[in-house]
């Protein structure tokens, strides 16, 4: 290379212009809190065509893409680890350098993997790992400190999910649902159906409370059953109060979906909710997703309560993985 050449080649990288115009494999980063799936969500991606890459120096990311060999896999989706044992980590960097790459050209988001504190404690008691910021410490210590690291970028992701009730199978199910396509444009819509009993799902964008219809759980030959059923979803669409009110809640969906999408949301999750999350707001569930296909759209369809699982079982599914 010439001196010049050479001289051109140092002001395009000092200017982050180096490589513009060329193929950019799309970037996702993955972050969050430490024990919450994040390794489980690499692993998730790169079974669905990712190029992963876990733990990178926050200082070789800009180098990355503008590597000759960035074009060998740019029509592959790219997966970045990091978090905060990754070498001078600081949420308030990730998110002006992630800023820097979307003005250089790149198709760059932020997936934040999140998890309540008392069910990290768990995991990390049950694995025996210690936190990596309280080495010497409780894990409760460790835990409220990254807490408050990672808040800006918590704020900025464009993506946010919460593994507090997942087991390992629930976690990949939701990557898969979000990035099996291995392309984050557009609105990625999910419908869900969820038990209060269980507690209401943290990712949730809208919130519809299906309590107020007649409960097919109080009558024998419907309780075994799902809104799945026909039966089930008969004795929910009789009664008197259902009509209007699934008028008015679908039309609100339609006409709010255009305007989030107009925003630049790209995942949007409509949750279905009634006691036990296996009647009322699956059938409903069902009914708004098939609203939605009429209407041109391809939801996602999510039943979170369905099998009826114990608490004891789900946690007991979660395991070491997800703390990953």
């Amino acid at each position: 290379m010439h001196m010049s050449d050479s001289k051109k080649h140092a002001e395009e990288e000092k200017n982050g212009t180096a490589g513009k115009g060329e193929p950019r494999p799309p970037l996702l980063i993955v972050t969050g809190m430490s024990g919450a799936g994040k390794s489980t969500a690499l692993r998730a991606l790169e079974d669905h065509g990712y190029e992963v890459v876990d733990n990178l120096p926050l200082s070789l990311l800009s180098r990355l893409l503008k590597l000759d060999t960035a074009k060998e896999f740019a029509d592959r989706p790219l997966a970045v680890g990091i978090d905060v044992r990754t070498r001078a980590f600081a949420a308030e960097k990730v998110v002006h350098r992630i800023k820097d790459l979307r003005d250089d050209g790149n198709q760059a988001r932020v997936l934040f993997i999140d998890c309540a504190g008392g069910e990290l404690v768990r995991r990390f008691s049950e694995t025996r790992r210690r936190h990596p910021l309280a080495s010497d410490r409780p894990a409760t210590d460790g835990i409220a400190r990254e807490r408050e690291v990672l808040a800006p970028l918590r704020r900025w992701a464009d993506i946010v999910i919460d593994t507090t009730d997942y087991s390992v199978h629930d976690l990949r199910r939701e990557i898969t649902d979000k990035f099996s396509g291995g392309s984050d444009s557009g609105l990625t819509l999910t419908v869900m159906s969820f038990g209060f009993a269980r507690g209401v799902p943290r990712d949730a964008d809208m919130m519809f409370d299906m309590r107020f219809l007649a409960n097919p759980h109080w009558v024998d030959k419907l309780r075994p059953l799902t809104g799945l059923d026909p039966a089930v979803g008969e004795y929910v669409a009789a009664d008197a109060a259902f009509s209007d009110a699934f008028e008015r809640i679908s039309g609100l969906v339609t006409t709010l979906l255009p305007a989030y999408k107009r925003e630049g949301k790209a995942y949007l999750t409509v949750a279905i909710g009634c006691t036990g999350g296996r009647h009322r707001s699956v059938y409903v569930a069902e009914r708004l997703a098939a609203h939605l296909r009429d209407s041109g759209m391809e939801p996602n369809v999510v039943h979170r309560d369905v099998l009826g699982r114990s608490e004891g079982a789900r946690r007991k599914s979660v395991g070491a993985e997800v703390a990953a």
